[in-house]
Parts: structure tokens; C-alpha cells; sequence
């Protein structure tokens, strides 16, 4: 299954475009399905058939869903509670009733995330266009099952749950209760689900669609979402300039935002595959109006982002990993070695990744960025480093 990721800054049209693209490919015969995170039915409005928590037939061979946050958090709250009752019963805690719950901040997330393994898991869709947050939120999202996953496997590792007979021995030498199983089999099925929603997201035939209106607003935006992208492994396919003014226009106060438009334009052009689609000079409401966007298609072009090693041990007694950045900039690039992980920050951004194999029995020995691409340097650590015979 194919997945295109579509975000931009807000007001930007995204969910529009979003509608636009998936009817575009359901209307050349894919089976496509839309999803989208508002809150509002913006996704149903731009469409013309109204959305919501169960699937609908939007048009031939297409589907919207916009899951409800609110349904999976109680849910999930309840089995939870199910599953700890006799430690709340020791404590003297009363339940919540499922009525009562509301969602927290970052439900709307999860239920996406779940949502996009659920569609990747049905095998019923070639095509799954989703409808993300603004940027800024979307970037969060995208991270979110990797760091959740680390957070997981650092307060419970997984290789503890192995000594289940020393538990109680455990607890009595510790002076304090172990874990109990239900813990590490709610994190353990939590793992499986965010490793779902992380493997759609870092797939092959996963791309991320930018939205901008060209626009000095839209420039910030997009050099911002690029490199918070590169930084997650992330591939951009196109970037869609939406609500682009004609260039000939008999309105002679045109031609300041036309000028504008085609200035940036003329810079995104540099590093993107740009798209354009035109201002029909009213908000686009019902398939007429999308259909009339001509919205770009869903076929996916270029390769996977790759962060390869290079083996200069010959020429300079290093290993090099190149890591690209586009937009980065040197006085807000930092990067700590912790362990077997490399922490990256670049600008607002920040990343903990794990080291290559080969580079876990190295110390840094030095980095640089040229071209938009990072270079860390690794030499071999003589006290871990096999020595030739």
C-alpha cells in the first residue's frame, strides 16, 4: 500500500488538497482511503458527504474516515483500569466510568496513529492519503511511536520480564514491589502498536506532501517542515503550491502577490518538485470543485531516504556517517554521543537515534556539515575494535 502524508502550516488548504488527491486517484480506479485528525469536519465539508468514527463511501473506490479520539481514549482507559483493578482496589481508588472520561491532549494522535495501522493492516486499500495537523503538530506525531517505543524500552525493558520466578525474591531483597505481569503485557501489546504505526510511517512507498501558499509565510514553513523531515528519515515527494494567482491578470493590484508567489516559487523550485494549483477564487466545496484543483497524482518518484557509512579506514582511519539536513544551519546543529545513541539536535528539531553496528565500537572523532549534509566522523576504539592479524 502506498501513503501519502499531507501537511502544511495551518490555513494553508491541506485538508482540501488532502480530499482533492485521494478523489483524483479513486476517480483513475485505486482504492483509496482518506483519514483525517480534525476535530471539525473540514475533510467531510471539502467532499460534500459528512465524516466521522465509522468509515463512508465518499465516492467510487474511495473512503473517508476521521476517527474519534474520544472513543478509542476510553477504551483504551477502561481496559487499562480492567487490567489494574486489584492494585486500585488495594488503594482504595474508584473507577471512572467510561461516560465520564474525556479525552487528554495527544488522543487525537494516538487514535490517528492507531487508525493508520489499522488501514495498513487490512490490506483493503492500494492508496492511504492522510490529512495531518499543521506542521508543527504533524512533525510531533511522526516522532511520536519511535520516542514512545524508547520510552517504553527504558522503563520496561523487555529482558526483565524474562525473570518472572526471581520477581518476588526480587521484591523482598528490594524492600518494594516488582512490576506485575499485566504491566509488562500492556507495554509489550502498546510496543506492537506503536511499531505498526512506526513501520507505515519509515515504509519505502511512504511519502510526506507538503502544502504552502508561495508566500514569504509559506517559505518559513516549508524550509521549517524540510528539515524537521530530513532529520526523521522522512521523504518528500512534492510540494504543492496551492491557491497560486494567474500570472496574467487585467488587476493591476496583482501584481505584488504574483511577484511574491513567483519568487518563491523560483527558491522552492531549487529543492523540490513543485506542483501548482490554482486560486478558482472561492473556497472549493463538493468533488466538482476538487476534481477542477487538478490536485498532483499519487505516483511516487525518487528513493527512500538513506543515511549510509562510508569506510575511509584506508584513506583516514575513519568511518563516516552521512546524515543529509537540507536547510540546516551549522550554529544550530549539536550532537552529544550517549551510549549507543547519537542525540541530534538541529535547530528546533531534536533526534535519538541509534548507532550502525560497525559504529557502536567507535568514538566520535569529529563532524561537519557541508552541502546540507552532516558528516560525523567515527574512529575505531582500539579496546573494541577486532585488530588485524
Amino acid at each position: 500500500m502506498r501513503t501519502i502524508l499531507i501537511t502544511g502550516p495551518g490555513g494553508s488548504g491541506r485538508t482540501t488538497l488532502s480530499a482533492a488527491t485521494a478523489l483524483a486517484a479513486a476517480a483513475k480506479g485505486t482504492n483509496t482511503l482518506v483519514l483525517s485528525a480534525d476535530r471539525t469536519d473540514t475533510l467531510g465539508a471539502a467532499l460534500g458527504v459528512p465524516t466521522g468514527p465509522t468509515p463512508v463511501e465518499a465516492a467510487p473506490r474511495l473512503t473517508a474516515w476521521r476517527p474519534d479520539p474520544a472513543q478509542d481514549f476510553r477504551r483504551d482507559l477502561t481496559a487499562l483500569q480492567d487490567r489494574a483493578s486489584s492494585a486500585l482496589d488495594l488503594l482504595g481508588a474508584s473507577r471512572l466510568d467510561p461516560e465520564e472520561l474525556t479525552p487528554l491532549p495527544g488522543a487525537g494522535e494516538l487514535a490517528l496513529l492507531r487508525a493508520l495501522r489499522d488501514a495498513a493492516l487490512a490490506e483493503s486499500y492500494d492508496l492511504l492519503v492522510v490529512d495531518l495537523p499543521p506542521t508543527p503538530q504533524a512533525l510531533a506525531l511522526l516522532a511520536l511511536p519511535e520516542e514512545l517505543r524508547r520510552y517504553l524500552r527504558r522503563l520496561l525493558p523487555p529482558e526483565r520480564q524474562a525473570a518472572r520466578a526471581l520477581r518476588p525474591v526480587l521484591g523482598r531483597l528490594a524492600g518494594v514491589p516488582m512490576p506485575a505481569d499485566w504491566l509488562y503485557e500492556t507495554a509489550g501489546r502498546w510496543d506492537l502498536e506503536l511499531a505498526a504505526a512506526e513501520a507505515v510511517v519509515a515504509d519505502r512507498d511512504t511519502v510526506v506532501r507538503l502544502v504552502a501558499e508561495p508566500g514569504p509565510a509559506g517559505a518559513d514553513a516549508v524550509r521549517g517542515a524540510g528539515l524537521g523531515l530530513a532529520l526523521r528519515g522522512l521523504r518528500t515527494d512534492v510540494v504543492v503550491a496551492n491557491r497560486v494567482l494567474p500570472e496574467a491578470s487585467p488587476d493591476t493590484w496583482l501584481a505584488g502577490p504574483v511577484a511574491q508567489q513567483r519568487k518563491t516559487l523560483e527558491e522552492w523550485r531549487e529543492a523540490y518538485d513543485v506542483r501548482t494549483v490554482a486560486h478558482l477564487g472561492r473556497d472549493p466545496l463538493g468533488a466538482d470543485d476538487l476534481t477542477a484543483l487538478a490536485a498532483p497524482g499519487a505516483e511516487h518518484t525518487g528513493s527512500p531516504v538513506e543515511w549510509p557509512v562510508t569506510d575511509r579506514l584506508g584513506e583516514d582511519g575513519v568511518l563516516v556517517w552521512h546524515i543529509p539536513l537540507p536547510g540546516a544551519i551549522r550554529e544550530e546543529l549539536d550532537l552529544v554521543r550517549r551510549g549507543d545513541e547519537l542525540v541530534v539536535t538541529a535547530g528546533r528539531f531534536r533526534r535519538i537515534v541509534p548507532l550502525p553496528s560497525a559504529l557502536r565500537r567507535c568514538t566520535v572523532d569529529g563532524a561537519g556539515l557541508r552541502d546540507g549534509e552532516l558528516c560525523v566522523r567515527f574512529a575505531p576504539d582500539p579496546k573494541l575494535w577486532p585488530r588485524a592479524r
